[in-house]
């Protein structure tokens, strides 16, 4: 398939594509297909789906809109993208949802048949915003889509009209193909695998659907123009595309296989949370057990169970989970066993905002149990780095014998970037050794006896003939484990428990700095907010101003340098998806004064918005 030639290609280092539509018309899955396809051609890539909470909101509503945002470049990139160059809108709710984030100039596809009357009012315009006008500083590029589509499909046998536009997805798809100049070979293989043997009438209809829209870019002369990207040089090796929650997956199968032990994964379904779940679910063969609780509060009560009996242990959940598994959280933390607790976390507070992202758990995490809780927290910076924290925080709860919390969101969990697959020869064994012969004075097993290092506890297994020990909630006494409520007792066993969460400190690395050492300005971030936060920093630091950024990847502890480096800045600054959560904590640990930069939008950062925020703080103001 080869381009007309009077239709100039132009090349460009990156590009935003927006698509959008009715949360029915398979967005998700059209951006996923361009995506895939971006990271085969060899672009890098950063994507974002956004998408309604309902299972199927009302239909040409706002509220119903499902977009998917994919922005990909011939050079690194960490966001996807502040503003769309290309929105691919299928209705008027998906226009006006989008046009606030457009700049003038943006290349808007419409889908003209879905511009009716009713769709309109649906969408709250009083008028045809196609027709009066209101457009004319974006260029336009109308397309009777569904019509175009049926009469693509129309011969394939066994389909009724309403499965016929379902394919429509695809048809646009195809047209945004051909104006990137991308192949149509990967999506036509995706479709014949994921329908050809089941559903041999929809795979048929989705190819040509696919073709009809790339054919109808090239032969309908509405294009003045092409666009390619050439592929994006990054450091050799195998990539794929991954998003946070695939790559949390594999990382949890690597901990097991690196531990030699079985993977037991226990939830209860909560978006975004679930998809780790469903990642998990069909890895039997590697030893993966996977149990769906009746409710959150069985979930950690498995995992609890599991650590006891010696698995790797892991719960996962959102907020409102975190909030009914607390007690039980709790309980891990007196037994003082090995796991982990992801949080992927969402708007709230209560059931908020499902699909959105927030970052507004740190609280919870850290302070949201009853009487002294201290617990490690870790944080996932990006998609493909959510395999790297689950290996660090099954070592930190291993070293500590805890239950460590690690932090995501529901932007890492669903969006996707490449991820240079690493040598599991390279990755380090996770040594596990069981006590098999008693500990103590007189042939007993005393189950909490410290390591003097670590201040960790043998970690017996049930049923290790000699090794019978007492765990519980109730407090014990220092070393042998039996209920106490001696004050003494009490007050050793929490000064214990804390002082090995601090001591993880001795081998978590120094807190990295991305810029001077000192200077007018440092922006500080946890979380997915690294993406943002670094690409406005790099563009400050472009311009000469003062600037550097600090990351946080350890929460609880923080690294032992972090209070020396806060110390060498005339100004902080701290963008959260919150009300200023991370701000409260290093006020406290460091006596030392921030600004908060606070978002609840339910929405990533923009790297403009950051970027404005430097230059008003830099500007004095």
């Amino acid at each position: 398939m080869t381009a007309q030639k009077h239709v100039p290609v132009k090349e460009l280092q990156d590009v935003v594509i927006r698509f959008a539509g009715d949360s029915g018309d398979g967005m998700q899955l059209t951006g996923s297909q361009f995506t895939n396809t971006a990271a085969i051609v060899g672009n890098d890539i950063s994507t974002f789906p956004d998408y309604p909470a309902e299972i199927r909101a009302p239909a040409g509503t706002l509220g119903g809109v499902s977009g998917f945002q994919v922005h990909l470049a011939e050079h690194d990139i960490w966001t996807p993208g502040d503003s769309p160059h290309v929105l691919v809108a299928m209705n008027p709710a998906a226009l006006k949802v989008s046009l606030p984030d457009l700049e003038p100039g943006a290349i808007i596809i419409v889908n003209t048949d879905a511009f009716t009357p009713g769709n309109l009012r649906k969408a709250g315009y009083q008028s045809n915003p196609l027709e009066d006008g209101s457009l004319s500083q974006f260029q336009v590029i109308p397309a009777p889509i569904t019509t175009l589509n049926r009469n693509a499909v129309k011969d394939v046998k066994g389909l009724d009209k309403k499965s016929i536009d379902r394919s429509k997805n695809f048809f646009a798809l195809g047209l945004v193909y051909w104006m990137f100049d991308r192949p149509l070979e990967p999506s036509i293989e995706w479709v014949r695998k994921k329908f050809g043997k089941r559903a041999p009438a929809v795979a048929e209809a989705n190819i040509k659907a696919l073709q009809a829209g790339y054919f109808y870019g090239e032969t309908a002369e509405v294009f003045q123009i092409r666009f390619r990207i050439k592929p994006a040089k990054l450091p050799p090796g195998t990539y794929r595309k991954v998003s946070g929650s695939e790559a949390a997956a594999m990382g949890l199968v690597t901990v097991a296989r690196k531990a030699k032990k079985p993977l037991f994964y226990g939830a209860y379904p909560i978006t975004p949370a679930s998809d780790i779940l469903h990642n998990l679910a069909p890895l039997r063969h590697f030893d993966v057990v996977t149990f769906q609780a009746e409710d959150e509060i069985a979930a950690m009560g498995a995992t609890v169970g599991a650590a006891f009996a010696g698995a790797v242990a892991v719960t996962g959940t959102s907020g409102p989970g975190i909030a009914l598994k607390s007690e039980a959280m709790n309980l891990a933390v007196m037994l003082e066993l090995p796991m982990l607790i992801i949080d992927v976390q969402r708007g709230g507070p209560s059931t908020g905002l499902p699909t959105k992202v927030e970052q507004s758990d740190l609280l919870q995490i850290m302070f949201g149990r009853n009487g002294e809780s201290p617990m490690p927290v870790i944080a996932a910076a990006s998609p493909a780095d959510c395999f790297n924290v689950m290996i660090e925080g099954y070592r930190m709860a291993l070293r500590a014998m805890t239950p460590v919390a690690v932090m995501m969101d529901g932007y890492l969990a669903n969006s996707s970037e490449p991820w240079l697959i690493p040598d599991p020869d390279n990755i380090p064994p996770i040594e596990i050794v069981h006590p098999t012969q008693p500990n103590g004075p007189d042939g007993k097993f005393l189950p909490y006896k410290r390591d003097p290092v670590t201040m960790g506890r043998p970690w017996a297994i049930p049923g290790t003939p000699g090794l019978e020990h007492r765990v519980g909630g109730l407090e014990k006494s220092p070393e042998y484990g039996n209920v106490s409520y001696a004050p003494e007792h009490h007050q050793r066993m929490t000064n214990e428990r804390a002082a090995k969460i601090a001591r993880l400190a001795d081998i978590i690395p120094n807190q990295e700095v991305f810029g001077p050492e000192e200077g007018e300005l440092l922006v500080v971030g946890w979380g997915g907010t690294y993406g943002a936060i670094h690409a406005a920093v790099a563009q400050a630091q472009a311009k000469g101003q003062s600037v550097a950024q600090v990351h946080i990847r350890y929460l609880n502890p923080f690294p032992r340098n972090l209070g020396y480096i806060l110390q060498n800045y005339d100004k902080i600054l701290v963008p959260e998806l919150n009300m200023g959560q991370l701000a409260i904590l290093l006020r406290d640990r460091y006596l030392v004064d921030v600004i908060s930069l606070n978002k609840v939008q339910g929405r990533p950062f923009k790297i403009s918005e950051i970027s404005a925020k430097i230059d008003e703080l830099l500007a004095g103001e």
